[in-house]
């Protein structure tokens, strides 16, 4: 790397030049400004940082011993809260509060609905993501199994007259005519201020016209149709001449639905981010979303396409004024937790710059150009997720960066606000008392099954061999922890100010699945739900129709609260006698999955991906799923209920089934033809044999290490 010496600070050349050619300009702001600010904060700063990671390990260590000291006791709960609380694993709690955070959008407010999450580096899929809220139904329909039947490459008039039929469904669901159904209407007017629906030129009307809120075209023959419910907004395109138009009695072409109302674009556990080279590629992604200006072109069907941000959606009001809707989803940006270091920067001692502290400021410098032109924010905020914090010691210390950030940056106080990822088992316990540190700034919590369930292992690993993975989401703690986010959120008044937010659906291709089970996240209070993709954000967002999430919240406000005790019921398996089938078939499970995201985050750099599990099902994975299959064999191998030369043996046989799943891939790298060669392999298996001893049971440390070798020998 060439660094660049600043003041105490050696700088990345690449990173240096990105700041003040392309970050800093239109900001206001000098480069002396920022940088003189900025090492003043990273040197005050960066000692504590590690101070808070030294204080995971001993916390970590004090568990385990106690675990040791008492194997082989019956377990007691009461016993282990009390010690919990004596090295202050368990914070006290105090009084109730309401969250305080002002100036937040209404997409985060008072709008329920999808949220994608996107990595970063990759400009086409970050711009899919920001256009993502708005959808085609007809699209994501004819295109899944949603609807049954071969989804051909050719045009199939059955199978679109079967689209129709389930979207006029919803709409007799979600927009309820007066009298009789949309299935029958003929024609749509408008007279006067009211829709007028057409049967057998017999008028119908909708049951709730404040539903009707605008149109394009004329009031005789309107081009779209807009209404809302739950306030989610759907467009109903009217285009006789159209393929579609030309079968559907009414003329209607297309029903454009509201759909990813927020987008987390991430600089995280989806992206293979480990030197200055590849944050950089991050932050000039997130800078062009955040000016409005980012573009990418790409070959599709011979014809050059160029992918830009969506315009604002235009429509006259059904009493003639201009309506302008965002064309946009609203973007929340994920940094990168308190743990990792990059050496982009080195500091004044030698050591790597906390990679969290740096994020912080480029992307809130980044947003500073949002400020003047609201492409994303129109309330002056800029949305930091912050993910792998623990307890509320960690949350105080991000509070107390971002004010230091916004005095560097000459913005007002709270501008930066956060969410916080409860995927940590320190901060699950301690939620409301982290929420409380971060009261003026809090927009955002929600759960994550696959890194909370490793923080889990992890935590309790001497506590003896963890249940099958499978088994995991039967387990008590996990749906208390469920229950338990939503019951803190809205008793530190989330409801109608901020998001509570639920776990990803990993499988993209198995939408007619996700149709009926992802309905329970709205149902559990929850007013955003994470979905792997443009076409999914689409689909879900019809359970937020079915759904009105926040009477949905005033309901579970008066249910019986969830119990921290149940939270700390560990998920190990009394004297396991599985067979050795059972055993090798989870092993397996596990290492397919290992194995299938690794040698792309190593040999190629992607961070996020499609990966087919052991039955050849797509699932979208991210380093949370490293975390949790890794400690998953990391926890067998230390209790015995495997051995390292089955383990060894097994990961040596899905290393040739990933290779071969990977054939048609023309830059992919095999790994079975030179194990021991194979950086990838390496990578992978580290995670496993080393996992007992990674901090909290992360993967970051072993891949950027990997990666960093990787590159060097490319």
């Amino acid at each position: 790397m060439n660094y660049i010496k600043k003041n105490s600070l050696k700088i990345d050349s690449i990173l240096f030049e990105f700041v003040n050619s392309e970050a800093l300009p239109g900001t206001n702001l000098s480069q002396d400004d920022f940088w003189n600010g900025f090492e003043e904060v990273v040197n005050n700063l960066a000692p504590v940082n590690k101070k808070l990671i030294e204080k995971r390990e001993t916390i970590q260590k004090e568990i385990d011993n106690w675990h040791i000291k008492n194997k082989g006791k019956n377990f007691d709960k009461d016993e282990y809260i009390k010690f919990l609380k004596s090295i202050s694993y368990i914070a006290n709690e105090t009084n109730d509060f309401t969250i305080e955070t002002s100036n937040v959008d209404q997409e985060i407010t008072s709008i329920a609905g999808p949220q994608l999450v996107v990595p970063v580096d990759n400009a086409r899929y970050a711009l899919n993501a920001a256009n993502a809220r708005w959808g085609s139904l007809y699209d994501a329909l004819y295109g899944t199994d949603v609807i049954s039947g071969d989804i051909g490459k050719t045009w199939d008039k059955e199978r679109a007259k079967k689209v129709i039929e389930f979207v006029r469904k919803f709409l007799d669901e979600s927009f309820p005519l007066s009298e009789g159904s949309w299935k029958s209407i003929s024609n749509i007017q408008i007279d006067k201020n009211e829709l007028v629906l057409l049967s057998d030129q017999k008028r119908n009307f909708l049951k709730n016209n404040n539903q009707f809120i605008g149109f394009n075209g004329s009031k005789e023959k309107p081009k779209s149709i807009l209404i809302k419910n739950n306030n989610l907004h759907i467009d109903i395109i009217i285009d006789s001449n159209a393929t579609v138009g030309k079968i559907d009695s009414a003329g209607i072409s297309d029903v454009i639905a509201e759909s990813a109302l927020s987008t987390i674009i991430d600089n995280e556990d989806s992206v293979a981010a480990v030197d200055a080279e590849d944050k950089v590629k991050c932050y000039k992604n997130w800078l062009g979303l955040m000016k409005g200006d980012l573009t990418t072109s790409f070959e599709k069907n011979g014809k050059k396409i160029v992918r830009k941000l969506n315009e604002d959606r235009n429509y006259i009001s059904k009493d003639g004024k201009k309506i302008s809707l965002h064309g946009r989803a609203l973007l929340l940006n994920r940094n990168v937790g308190h743990l990792m270091t990059n050496p982009s920067i080195i500091l004044k001692d030698g050591s790597e710059i906390p990679e969290g502290i740096m994020d912080a400021f480029i992307s809130t410098l980044c947003a500073l150009h949002d400020f003047k032109n609201k492409k994303n924010s129109r309330t002056g905020s800029v949305y930091i997720v912050k993910p792998k914090m623990h307890g509320p010691e960690e949350v105080a210390f991000t509070n107390n960066l971002f004010s230091k950030v916004e005095d560097v940056l000459k913005i007002k106080k709270y501008s930066i606000k956060v969410g916080i990822m409860d995927e940590e088992r320190r901060t699950t316990v301690n939620l409301k008392e982290c929420i409380r540190q971060v009261k003026n700034r809090i927009v955002f919590i929600n759960t994550g099954f696959l890194d909370r369930t490793g923080d889990e292992m992890h935590t309790s690993f001497e506590a003896g061999p963890m249940i099958f993975k499978g088994e995991m989401k039967k387990s008590t703690w996990l749906g208390t922890y469920e229950d338990w986010n939503v019951d803190v959120g809205l008793n530190c008044g989330f409801s109608g100010k901020a998001q509570i937010g639920k776990g990803m659906w990993a499988m993209p291709d198995q939408m007619a699945n996700m149709m009926e089970q992802k309905i329970g996240h709205p149902k559990s209070g929850a007013n955003c739900a994470w979905v792997p993709s443009p076409t999914a954000a689409t689909l879900h967002s019809i359970h937020y129709h079915k759904v009105n999430v926040f009477k949905e919240q005033e309901k579970i406000k008066s249910r019986s609260k969830a119990k921290i005790e149940n939270i700390l019921e560990i998920p190990k398996a009394d004297r396991p006698n599985w067979s050795m089938e059972d055993i090798n078939r989870e092993l397996e499970n596990n290492a397919q999955g290992i194995l299938g995201y690794v040698v792309r985050w190593i040999n190629q750099g992607v961070g996020c991906s499609k990966v087919p599990d052991i039955n050849n099902v797509g699932l979208m994975e991210d380093r949370a799923t490293l975390r949790i299959s890794s400690q998953h064999i990391a926890n067998w191998l230390h209790h015995g209920i495997c051995k390292k030369s089955q383990v060894m043996e097994v990961m040596k046989k899905m290393a040739k089934i990933v290779d071969e799943q990977n054939k048609d891939d023309s830059s992919y790298q095999k790994m079975s033809d030179n194990f021991d060669k194979s950086i990838a392999f390496s990578a992978a298996c580290d995670l496993v044999f080393k996992g007992r001893v990674q901090p909290s049971g992360y993967t970051e440390p072993l891949l950027h290490q990997k990666r960093l070798e990787k590159k060097e020998v490319s």
